[in-house]
């Protein structure tokens, strides 16, 4: 088997275990390893890599595509070896370490953090470990179920380490795309021009003598925690659904909608699951995870073809997909996120985009990051790519947060990721609010009306009445704009008294 998997025979003189390939990584180096969403990330050497720092303590700059799984974010923490992450987290112990100042976090756009690798705007990589379920007769790297930023990380580094997991299935090889974007000023344009376009090739193109180690690992993903849609996941669906079907009756759209993208998570997942239950057919998706809600579609009929950067699945979905991988193949394609999440792509097909929002403010400015307004929960990911370029910006939330301590709609954002100019649409389990062609006045109007929970929707109003008084385009009551954030940080609840 493992010669199968290794086609390049010189490499099979480069096993190794874990802790040799991690000797390989020195304190002060930068190093890119393989992972989008808790999918396809390198899990052996960075283990061993927290093990050794016990001993022999040092410290990484570390780059991944997004998050994650394996626990790795935080044992990466608690062992200290991380004085840099960027661009993007998910894990309690990191995002502590984050918060306390510990780790210096760069929270980017997800599109753009090879871009500055490649044009040396960042520091570069000096090592890339991408997890692999083959390679390839010329020595090329075939990527497990992420390819998120790996294919430049294997490029642009000095060496490589593959770590080749065998519990990952062999049909993973030819689903991947690989296209690496020519240089700048002088680009040519990206020839993705449909969803199912197959622009590049099946494997990471290196040379092999790059490649410094192998080591052989079977450990799985980590499974993602989808919680099954609720009465209020149900209600956002509605809503949104109820939307886009005027759309249709207005001519804007057909009953195949626009390719569709949807954030992480299990209120992006049960809106992207709401769909199954409607008139909408022939969907398409160019995304950046493929979630649960992905198969389900696929297996419903009423989605043909779906485009990401990751496979991110539940346990049970995933002891679902696995196996019948080579039944999905010929609708899939995985690839590099600077592709999945190109503006000029984007832009292109037209994107349905839907994002989850921490919350949002009554002029749809929105914020997805910060909690109170200085404290890192995830990072922005891919939802800014997609937003500002979309034929249509979707974020939506729960009305409130902390059983109704928390109000998801608030005068003034405490963080601002997304401006008002970048959002299209607003949901809640309330209701919809449609902000398009409206100006400041007309919007806060719109989403007092639609999407605030009742407790919280006539002190709302009140905020807004008063901040008309004083004028302006876009009014507020500035003494008062951020009280509710205070309120919360003092007393424990946005609610009033």
């Amino acid at each position: 088997m493992l010669r199968d998997r290794i086609r390049f025979k010189p490499l099979l003189d480069k096993l190794v275990s874990a802790e040799e390939a991690a000797s390989f990584i020195k304190d002060g180096m930068t190093v890119g390893m393989s992972g989008f969403t808790r999918a396809g990330e390198a899990k052996a050497v960075p283990l061993a890599l927290a093990e050794r720092a016990k001993t022999d303590p040092l410290k990484i700059t570390l780059m991944t595509g997004a998050s994650l799984g394996n626990d790795l974010d935080k044992t990466l923490a608690e062992a200290h070896v991380l004085a840099r992450r960027l661009p993007f987290q998910s894990d309690p112990g990191l995002r502590k370490a984050i918060n306390a100042g510990e780790v210096m976090f760069i929270d980017q756009h997800l599109s753009e953090t090879v871009e500055q690798l490649r044009t040396h705007q960042i520091k570069p990589v000096d090592i890339a470990v991408i997890e692999a379920v083959a390679i390839t007769e010329t020595g090329g790297i075939v990527p497990t179920t992420s390819v998120g930023n790996s294919a430049s990380f294997a490029i642009l580094a000095d060496k490589v380490i593959v770590e080749l997991n065998l519990s990952q299935p062999a049909s993973l090889e030819g689903l991947h795309d690989i296209y690496i974007p020519s240089r700048r000023p002088t680009r040519m344009p990206i020839p993705i021009v449909t969803t199912e376009s197959r622009v590049g090739l099946p494997f990471i193109p290196i040379p092999p003598e790059k490649i410094v180690a192998v080591v052989v690992s079977e450990k799985q993903d980590s499974s993602a925690t989808i919680l099954p849609p609720d009465d209020d996941t149900r209600a956002i669906a509605g809503h949104l659904s109820d939307f886009l079907l005027n759309e249709v009756k207005q001519g804007r759209l057909g009953y195949e909608l626009q390719p569709l993208q949807a954030g992480i998570g299990t209120i992006a997942n049960a809106v992207l699951h709401g769909f199954i239950d409607t008139p909408f057919h022939d969907l398409k998706m160019y995304s950046e995870v493929l979630q649960d809600s992905t198969f389900e579609l696929f297996d419903s009929g009423k989605l043909t073809f779906a485009s990401g950067s990751s496979i991110t699945l539940s346990a049970e979905m995933y002891q679902k997909v696995l196996p019948r991988l080579s039944e999905y193949k010929h609708q899939l394609i995985l690839r590099p996120q600077e592709i999945s999440n190109h503006p000029e792509v984007i832009r292109r097909l037209g994107l349905i985009c839907i994002n989850t929002a921490l919350e949002f403010d009554i002029y749809g400015n929105v914020n997805s990051t910060h909690v109170g307004g200085t404290h890192m929960m995830n990072g922005i990911g891919g939802s800014g790519d997609f937003a500002r370029n979309a034929f249509m910006s979707i974020f939506v939330t729960k009305s409130t947060a902390k059983n109704g301590a928390i109000s998801s709609v608030v005068p003034m954002v405490s963080h601002v990721d997304h401006t008002e100019h970048d959002v299209d649409i607003l949901v809640t389990e309330v209701g919809l609010a449609d902000l398009r062609g409206l100006a400041p006045r007309e919007r806060a109007a719109v989403v007092i009306a639609n999407c605030v929970d009742k407790d919280y929707r006539d002190p709302l109003q009140d905020y807004y009445d008063r901040a008309v008084k004083r004028g302006g385009h876009t009014p507020h009551v500035l003494e008062e704009a951020l009280s509710w954030h205070v309120n919360l940080r003092e007393k424990g609840t946005m609610r009033p008294a």
